[in-house]
Order: structure tokens, then C-alpha cells, then sequence
């Protein structure tokens, strides 16, 4: 079993540098798909937002790098990996995961084709990765200047989106499910440009402007900011804990719709956002 996993982590160390060769960021990854350095701030709360300022590894996605030497240092770091991330929209592709999934009682592929007919585009040759589940990712490749954020569902039922701040599990990697393979014809394509049309339904649709109530000072803006420096797997626990600090401070309903815009940039929806912030109501005794 230890041969099969040193096995495994080259390989994936293989496919990661070979990656990073072709201008994409990439992070060790587990056997569960989560990045496989574990951050150095878990077991504190408080700690302000760090993307790897404090000079440390494990800090996901914000950990990745195109330098081979960075990337052998991650991977000797965590010698238990056995796949790899690709950040999503990092220079010089700006990529744009296009996630379709097979969990779900829904026809993803079909959602996306009935959203190309009825908003006219097509998806164009591009990197398809195949999936353990038999779901697809498409890559695409987005304007410098535009932020994609993540989102679950939203585009339609079954079809999540990787953006800013979120990663891919690269070709070559091995998970708990099995190996993740380029599909064929499609491993010496370049992301392709996403459309124009397919991009404004990814962008996320004006929102009325609800900034901090003064009132609640500066501790109100630091635990919006917490909550903005989330990445994928600590969203909703990052909202959680910023919603419980701001009930029991008092400024719990001043800062309810400004941690929700909030989360809602980090890529949760409002339902879940909601849903998150009237546990904490409740969790720390106070009336939704």
C-alpha cells in the first residue's frame, strides 16, 4: 500500500510539473480531492485572513505555483498526496471550470446545451477532463479583467462552476473514486475562449449595495473581510463563525445583509448564506 501511494504522489507530481509547464498554477491534492496541506491557522479561529503572507504552507489554492521547485517544495511537504489542483482564474488562461456533474437526478450536459440554444453559443473545442463519477470538466479560458466566481447549481441544476479563488483536480490525478483522464482529442488543446454569452451568465447579477452600518465599527468590517477571504471548504464554516462573533458583539442584524453579500462572493447562495447566519442567530441565542 506505501508503494502504491509513493507511486501515486510521483505521478501526480509528474502531471502537476507537466501542468505547470503549460502556465497552470497547481497544489497538492488528497485522496479526497481537498488540498492535502492542511492550513497552519486551523486551530485559530481568530487569526486574520492569511493567503500565505505569514510565509507558511497550506494555504490551498493560494498555494499554487507554476515554479517546479515551489511545486517539488508542496509536494515534499505533503508526500501523501496523489492528485493535484489547477487554480482557476490565474494569468496567463484566467481558467473557468466548467463542472458538469452526474450526482444529481439532472441531464447536466443537457442543461448546458439547452442553455447554448436558448442564449446562442456554443462551447468550443477545448480540455475535457473525464471524471471518476462519469461527470466532465470543460476548461475555458476567461478575460484578464473579469472575476468568475464560484458557484454551485446556479447556472443550472447539476452544472458548478470553478472561478476565482477555487481550483480543478488536474488530469493523472488519483482520488478514493479513481483517476481523473484527459479525454481523448483534448489533451493538446489550450482552454478555450469561454463565450461571450456563456460569461454574463456566469457573472453574477448586479446587487443592491449594502454597506457596514457605521455602527457597527471596525470589527463589523473585519468579520465581513474574514468571510471574503474564504476559499472552497471554508465558506460556510468561516460564515458561521463570523455570524456567531457579530450576534454576540450585538451587531448580528446590522451585519446580517452585508455578510451575505459577502458570502455570496465567496460563491455560496443567498438560501445558504441565510440559512447559515439564522444558525448562528440561533446557536447563539438570539431571534433569526
Amino acid at each position: 500500500m506505501a508503494t502504491t501511494d509513493r507511486q501515486a504522489t510521483t505521478l501526480a507530481l509528474a502531471h502537476a510539473l507537466s501542468a505547470a509547464e503549460r502556465g497552470l498554477a497547481v497544489i497538492p491534492l488528497s485522496r479526497t480531492k481537498l488540498p492535502a496541506l492542511r492550513s497552519p491557522h486551523r486551530d485559530d479561529p481568530s487569526a486574520p485572513p492569511c493567503h500565505g503572507e505569514c510565509g507558511r504552507l497550506g494555504h490551498g489554492v493560494y498555494d499554487a505555483a507554476t515554479d517546479a521547485a515551489r511545486i517539488r517544495e508542496l509536494f515534499a511537504a505533503a508526500p501523501w498526496a496523489t492528485g493535484y489542483g489547477i487554480a482557476c482564474g490565474l494569468p496567463p488562461h484566467h481558467l473557468i471550470g466548467i463542472d458538469l456533474d452526474t450526482k444529481s437526478d439532472t441531464d447536466s450536459s443537457a442543461a448546458l446545451r439547452e442553455l447554448a440554444l436558448r442564449h446562442l453559443f456554443t462551447i468550443p473545442d477545448t480540455v475535457v477532463v473525464l471524471t471518476p463519477s462519469g461527470g466532465r470538466h470543460l476548461w475555458l479560458s476567461g478575460p484578464p479583467a473579469v472575476v468568475v466566481p464560484n458557484s454551485a447549481g446556479r447556472l443550472a441544476p447539476g452544472i458548478d462552476i470553478r472561478g476565482a479563488g477555487g481550483y480543478l483536480v488536474g488530469p493523472g490525478s488519483r482520488t478514493d473514486h479513481g483517476t481523473y483522464t484527459t479525454a481523448p482529442g483534448t489533451a493538446h488543446l489550450a482552454p478555450a475562449t469561454c463565450p461571450p454569452a456563456l460569461l454574463r451568465l456566469l457573472l453574477p447579477p448586479p446587487r443592491s449595495h449594502h454597506p457596514t452600518p457605521s455602527s457597527t465599527g471596525g470589527h463589523g468590517q473585519g468579520l465581513v473581510q474574514f468571510v471574503l477571504a474564504a476559499h472552497e471548504g471554508q465558506r460556510n464554516t468561516r460564515l458561521f463563525w463570523a455570524a456567531c462573533r457579530a450576534y454576540e458583539d450585538g451587531i448580528g442584524p446590522a451585519l446580517v445583509d452585508p455578510l451575505v453579500d459577502a458570502a455570496l462572493n465567496t460563491g455560496l447562495s443567498e438560501r445558504e448564506a441565510r440559512a447559515t447566519i439564522a444558525s448562528a442567530a440561533r446557536m447563539t441565542g438570539h431571534r433569526p
